[in-house]
């Protein structure tokens, strides 16, 4: 059972998503309020080691299955807890790979009646209420909301353009409709496999919402009681850098660029850059960032800014490398943690928050 005296908080997976996130957690564990910081690894490779032994270094403590528990151990690496035991002891689960349903339904839902918090990723669809931070905060309910799905990286800047520019201050519905084509990247710099040689498009599965990204948009929204004209497409580009997204947004009433500009500029959660290449702003990521991350929901390429008429904005936008799902990752740990002081816990990461790139 979790520990009542102790806010332990568990990562299963140790992925893009996973390595980074244990990483923020175990190194502002004291500034976030968490005691313990426990992550789960399935398989015991050696070409991981130096990983995990990184991770123990920083404070976070190794978990694995029972079966394999002298696997590791024969590897170097010392387990801490059983994976089991490790969820058993947790205030604050957050799965981050691409079985969290399964998991969910193994796992997760005998400890529904608990008081633990669950949190899986953007891939995991039906985990639970869908989540992306600075959006649909104020429809996180905490006697009904036990499991959070952050959404994925380019549904985050969907989100939050359709927040800026469409809801506006008034956060009233002012948006016509909204259509992306999301540009993605083919795979991230640690993976190995899958990277494409050439630009490879994709197939609008969904009839109403054209592929998840707007989907998922559209469900972060729902939450708060808006029904959106939402749609987007994919492709995947041959690089490793950062996710493109191409935006024509179709207001209700009219709007100039000084209004759109003031607008961007007021969100703290965007970034603006002159910079024309994903490879520049990734690499300022790379340089300024935590662990390589900016934390900012958006970075907006002002240059390709356009007015269509007097009620359509049209740009263009790069995607955060996961930084802003990991930051809504982290702000639903604390909230789960306790919701009264989430936000002013965040505030330790305000440094990687930027205004221009």
């Amino acid at each position: 059972m979790a520990d009542t005296k102790k806010k332990i908080v568990h990562v299963v997976g140790t992925g893009t998503v996973g390595e980074p996130l244990i990483g923020i957690l175990a190194t502002f564990r004291q500034q976030f309020g968490i005691d313990e910081v426990t992550f789960h690894k399935r398989t015991p490779l050696l070409t991981d080691r130096s990983k995990v032994l990184a991770l123990n270094r920083n404070g976070a403590k190794l978990c694995v299955d029972k079966e394999r528990w002298e696997n590791f151990k024969q590897m170097g690496m010392e387990p801490a807890y059983e994976a089991n035991e490790a969820i058993d002891r947790a205030n604050v689960v957050i799965d981050c790979t691409p079985v969290g349903n399964e998991n969910k339904e193994k796992h997760y839902n005998r400890f529904a009646n608990n008081g633990r918090g669950f949190i899986a990723q953007g891939s995991e669809y039906g985990f639970g209420k869908m989540y992306a931070r600075g959006i649909n905060d104020r429809a996180l309910d905490p006697k009904t909301d036990q499991f959070l799905q952050v959404v994925s990286c380019n549904t985050h800047n969907l989100a939050v353009l359709i927040d800026t520019l469409a809801l506006g201050p008034e956060k009233e519905n002012n948006l016509e409709e909204g259509r992306f084509v999301c540009m993605r990247r083919a795979n991230d710099l640690s993976q190995e496999g899958e990277f494409i040689p050439a630009p490879e498009v994709g197939k609008h599965e969904d009839k109403r919402f054209g592929t998840h990204q707007g989907r998922d948009a559209y469900y972060v929204f729902k939450t708060l009681g808006l029904d959106l004209d939402i749609y987007s497409s994919a492709l995947k580009i041959n690089t490793q850098y950062m996710h493109t997204i191409h935006f024509d947004l179709k207001l209700r009433r009219p709007v100039g660029m000084d209004e759109v500009m003031r607008r961007f500029k007021a969100n703290g959660r965007i970034a603006l850059t002159n910079k024309k290449s994903a490879a520049s702003v990734f690499s300022f990521g790379r340089d300024h960032g935590l662990f390589g991350r900016i934390l900012n929901q958006t970075v907006i390429a002002t240059n390709t800014l356009a007015l269509k008429g007097d009620r359509e904005v049209v740009g263009m936008c790069f995607t955060p490398q996961d930084g802003n799902s990991l930051l809504s990752s982290i702000a639903a740990t604390l909230w789960f943690l306790d919701p009264a002081s989430y936000e002013k816990r965040l505030e330790v990461l305000k440094p990687y928050f930027f205004s221009e790139i």
